[in-house]
């Protein structure tokens, strides 16, 4: 029986990137940190393959990225990191700078739309109390 593999994490460079998000991200985060979103739990700078997500909802496995302007010359890679993404069984959603900054409102609702229902229900909304 193979064992299975597992890489290690590289935690030093997950928690620079947290260290040095962008205000756009740190806005996100706010409003998705601590289960707000509908109980949904979001990891930040997490590590999937050998690439770093700016958030990471891994229940429903949605990856959001938040581009800034270096992304516009980028196109090529970023399209070889969605599609690896995809592979490992991720949806990637990907917002401007710009976006979050000026619609925060409607990036949280196009991310709950993505995610769907609750990964919890309360008791009392399913009829047992």
């Amino acid at each position: 029986m193979r064992r299975p593999e597992y890489r290690t994490r590289d935690i030093n460079r997950s928690r620079e990137l947290r260290r040095e998000a962008s205000l756009a991200e740190r806005l996100l985060w706010s409003a998705l940190s601590s289960g707000k979103l509908s109980g949904h739990r979001f990891t930040r700078q997490y590590q999937i393959g050998p690439y770093f997500c700016d958030l990471v909802c891994r229940s429903a496995k949605l990856v959001i990225e938040i581009d800034g302007y270096s992304h516009d010359i980028r196109q090529s890679y970023d399209a070889r990191r969605d599609s690896f993404l995809r592979n490992q069984g991720y949806r990637v959603l990907r917002f401007s700078n710009d976006d979050v900054m000026q619609n925060l409102e409607g990036v949280v609702a196009t991310i709950a739309l993505a995610l769907g229902p609750s990964p919890s229900p309360s008791r009392k909304r399913e009829g047992s109390y």
